[in-house]
Parts: C-alpha cells; structure tokens; sequence
C-alpha cells in the first residue's frame, strides 16, 4: 500500500476528514480531524478519489481527545469519539454545508449552528444487531468486513445494555435483532428471520418478543406487542419496525424546531407526509385547524390512531405516499414530510408542489438526498430558505 503525509482539510458526509495529494486528488481519511498533518496508507486507490487508513498523527488538532469507547474505531457504529463534542457539531455543519453546495448546487442557504442533544451518552433508545458467525450478536465492522462481538457500548441505553449482556441467543436464519427500551424501562426485542413462520423462543430475560415481518409490521411473540415512548408530556405507542427518533431528549429537539419552522397561528391546513406514528402529526395538530397525514406502515398507522385517539383534527390515509397523494384534493398551507433515507420519489415531490402549499418542512434523514431534493425544488422555483442540523 502507498504510504502518503497528507494535511486534512475538511469533513466529509459519513465523517471521515479529507485530504488532498499533489494532484489536489481528495483522500478521505477515516478518524481524522480537519488541521491535522497525518500519516496513511492507501487503501482505495481511484482515478478521482482514494480512501486511506490512518496509520499516525504527526501533527494533532486542539480537539482530538481520547475516545471513550474501548471499540471505537472498529465496531463501525460511531464515527466521531475522537472529537470533542463542540467540534463535533461544527463538523456535522460543515457538512451539511458541503452536502447542500456539491450535490444541490445551493451556494448560499443559511445553515444553523448544529443543535446539541443534551443526552451525549447511554442516549439510544433503540440498538440493531446481526447475528455472528458463532451463534452469537453483534454490529457489523465494515474495518473487519465482518459482524464483531464486542463487549460495552457507550452509546446504548443502559437498561438495553443489561438486556443485552444477559442474552443467551442461537436461532437459526436470524438477520437482525433490534432492542428498544420504553419510557419505563420496557424492553421489546424484535426479530427478523428468514421467512415468516415465528420462531420456537424461550424468553430466559424480561423481554417482549415480537417477530418484524418484510413488510415491517409486526406480530407479537411473548408479552407486549409494542412500547410506550415519551416526548414533551405526550405518550406514543410504538410497534416493533415502525420508526421513533433514537432518544428522547432528539425526538424533543427534532419537535421544537419543526414546530418553530411551521409557525402555526390555528388556521392552518397541514400535510404530513411519511407521518409514522404520529410523533410530529401529534404536536401539528395542536396548532393547526386540520392535518392530513399520509403513512404506508400498517402498524404506524394503528399507532397513530391511538396516540391522536383524542384528536378530532387529523385525516389517516394509509398506503404509499406516490399513490395517495395523486389523489388527494387539498390545498395544503404548509406540507411537513419526513421521507427514509431514499428521499422525495420524483412522484411525491411532483404531488406536493402540484398542491401549491406556502411553505415546505422537510425532515431528513440523509444528507445527499435532501441536497438531491432541495436541486429539484429550486428548479421548481422553490427556495431553500434554511437548514437546522441536530445532533439525534
């Protein structure tokens, strides 16, 4: 492998730092830190770009510290231990910045200062696991190429932690286990297999059990078939394979600035699309005349009907967002959608503009598909006015 001394000049999506050699070439350099002077080995070797291994750090940045996790670095599940957490945000910034100009072409939108999760640690409400080669669980290492075992995980809550570490687990075509742990320590454990026949399980630790089927909804194994999560003072039921912020004190931040950007007087009509289980439809409604949510997931859509049990303002469609909203014949003032990682179809995007609404709230997951989006909009005569990051 080449050996290259490279100085790291910026943050890339995904968190590795960037470096050019004497072609001006960027090498992306996992756990690295923008200003550092490093020592790396090519690992990738491409006519536009490479991809390099840090082997040392000749010249350190003031905001490299000690990572806190013994796995740091190889479990694959963090990306950023090495930095102090104020450098942390600027990063992810910056980021956002680079994401919006290099995909979307937008040179000059607004990009607020990252907002911090008060929760750093032991925040994760919700932990995913593939199974090992040995029988056992543990996170993909895309160092080793392989699922590791490991032994602790900063980042987990810790009633997760403690389920976790007492599990005892060998079923056979096992693809992921996914945990989450409920506003009063509940734990679910939820199952995805090969096939659809449930599995033959002794629950030997204080867990409900569901299996997730390929569609991603659910059905219930041994004790409760969902989890109740809390966000400001309202209660949400969540069913296993049905999408919730992965802490509380996120799902809190994610809330108040959507409701800021809203800026409801009570008169208005809201769309909300990919509008799960009712997480943001719940706090729209209060502050809006009326909300149409759209949400193909039959489970989320059960959720939704029971946490806005209450609520008289709220029209459920389910199914998918390309069929349903052709159809629909509304006038919406302000559309909120929060889509997966895959983005606006150019079907929705399409249906959401046709419906003329004043103002768009886009809720996103992934960097290069709101900047992907955001081009589509601006060609479309929409403005991307400003981005709020938060750190989940």
């Amino acid at each position: 492998m080449e050996e290259l001394k490279l100085k790291l000049t910026d943050m890339a999506h995904g968190g590795t730092a960037v470096g050019h050699d004497e072609n001006k070439r960027p090498i992306f350099v996992p756990f690295g830190i923008p200003g550092e002077l490093v020592r790396v080995d090519v690992t990738q070797d491409k006519e536009r770009f490479a991809r390099a291994e840090l082997k040392a750090v000749v010249r350190s940045s003031p905001s490299r510290v000690e990572p806190r996790c013994q796995h740091f670095g190889v479990c694959g599940g963090c990306h950023f231990q090495h930095m102090a957490y104020d450098s942390q945000l600027r990063a992810k910034q910056d980021v956002v910045r680079d994401q919006l100009k290099r995909i979307g072409g937008l040179k000059k939108v607004k990009v607020q200062p990252t907002l911090p999760n008060p929760q750093q640690w032991a925040y994760r409400l919700e932990m995913s696991f593939s199974p090992t080669a040995d029988g056992g669980i543990g996170f993909w290492s895309p160092q080793l190429r392989q699922v590791m075992t490991i032994e602790h995980c900063e980042i987990m809550h810790r009633r997760l932690l403690e389920v976790w570490q007492d599990m005892d687990l060998a079923l056979p075509g096992l693809r992921k286990l996914t945990l989450r742990v409920g506003a009063d320590d509940e734990v679910l454990a939820a199952f995805e297999i090969d096939g659809v026949e449930p599995p033959d399980l002794e629950a030997d630790f204080p867990v409900s059990v569901a299996i997730v089927l390929p569609d991603k909804t659910a059905a219930s194994l041994i004790g409760n078939p969902y989890l109740t999560q809390q966000v400001r003072d309202r209660e949400f039921r969540v069913s296993p394979g049905c999408y919730f912020p992965p802490s509380q004190s996120g799902a809190e931040l994610l809330v108040d600035v959507v409701l800021a950007y809203a800026n409801l007087t009570g008169d208005e009509t809201v769309l909300d699309v990919y509008s799960g289980v009712g997480l943001l439809t719940t706090f729209l409604a209060a502050a809006a005349r009326e909300v149409i949510c759209v949400e193909v997931n039959g489970d989320a859509v059960a959720d939704t009907a029971v946490n806005l049990d209450h609520t008289d303002n709220v029209s459920l469609y389910q199914g998918w967002a390309e069929e349903v909203l052709p159809a629909l014949d509304i006038k919406p003032d302000l559309a909120v959608v929060n889509p997966t990682s895959d983005g606006l179809s150019s079907t929705v995007l399409n249906a959401i503009l046709k419906m003329e609404p004043q103002r768009i709230v886009y809720v996103s997951s992934e960097l290069s598909t709101l900047a992907r989006d955001s081009k589509q909009m601006d060609r479309a005569g929409w403005q991307l006015v400003e981005v709020q990051p938060i750190d989940l």
